[in-house]
């Protein structure tokens, strides 16, 4: 694996300045198994990144004294087709580290209609974190995913398809589960259901036209099982670009395997609201999850 670098002073990530010590390393060192077929070169755009062929790790450690030994792995969203990797992203790491919990947010590959591609970065950032775990201080069993709108339904997507590790693999890292303790959902997308998925999300995951398959596949409501980790979700009940119905559903499916989640519906906000402290939300959800996150990490 490529030597972490350390990024010490303002960085500036899709327009926006980043200020903020932390660690970037790449998901896939010696290159990813996949190409998502995407050639031309990234582009940066106020908060949004787009053309995005190689997965990065931007990984904020807390300080020692605040430290709890959680991490979480933060997918920001963007329907597939961008990221919105500051407020959706970066704000969130430097929320989390000053509440003693790593913040690692993934610049995961687009899919470009290669669904395959964003579920193994994460996957493959989870295995990392764990392999690194004793480096960064972070207990293996404390590793959480979070994710915003469509990098929700990545959180999701990982939460319900996951391995405990193949023993006899090559890859050392291939060795270790994929599988995360706890997600945190903010207004995600969750089924690839017509009747209430994010059109344009299962567009850019899986392509267009009806495909039943990968329509179940990737409809995180009806990949639930008992295993599936215990679960946050919070979004906004006048959110009219991706349905609340994506969450209640999933609620229901985790309620129905009876594994422990937690929903908080906002009556205001719409969608993409991020997590700026000066947004009126941000007391909506940072005092329930705030405490949610402390019962994860003490249990």
């Amino acid at each position: 694996m490529k030597p972490i670098v350390l990024l010490l002073c303002a960085q500036i990530f899709c327009g926006a300045v980043v200020a903020q010590k932390f660690s970037e390393i790449p998901v896939w060192s010696g290159g990813a198994p996949e190409s998502n077929g995407i050639t031309d070169p990234e582009v940066t755009e106020n908060d949004r990144c787009m053309n995005i062929s190689e997965a990065v790790m931007y990984v904020y450690l807390p300080e020692k004294q605040k430290n709890t030994g959680a991490a979480v792995i933060i997918c920001p969203g963007g329907g597939y087709a961008r990221e919105s990797i500051v407020h959706e992203g970066h704000d969130f790491a430097k929320w989390l580290i000053e509440r003693g919990v790593a913040g690692i947010v993934l610049k995961y590959r687009l899919p470009n209609q290669h669904h395959a591609i964003p579920l193994s970065d994460a996957q493959r950032a989870i295995r990392i974190v764990r392999s690194r775990a004793g480096e960064w201080d972070v207990n293996p069993s404390k590793i959480g995913i979070a994710g915003f709108s469509a990098g929700g339904h990545l959180a999701a997507t990982a939460g319900t398809h996951f391995d405990t590790g193949n023993t006899s693999a090559a890859d050392p890292l291939e060795r270790l589960s994929s599988r995360p303790d706890f997600l945190v959902l903010f207004y995600p997308v969750v089924t690839m259901k017509e009747e209430f998925t994010h059109m344009g999300s299962r567009t850019f995951l899986i392509g267009q036209g009806y495909k039943p398959d990968l329509v179940r596949l990737y409809s995180n409501e009806d990949q639930v099982t008992p295993q599936t980790p215990p679960v946050f979700i919070v979004l906004s009940d006048d959110d009219r670009a991706v349905l609340p119905r994506n969450s209640i559903e999933f609620y229901t499916a985790l309620k129905e395997y009876g594994v422990p989640a937690s929903l908080h519906i906002i009556p205001f906000g719409g969608h993409g609201w991020g997590t700026n402290p000066s947004h009126r939300c941000f007391k909506e959800w940072s005092v329930p999850l705030e405490s949610w996150l402390t019962g994860m990490i003490t249990k």
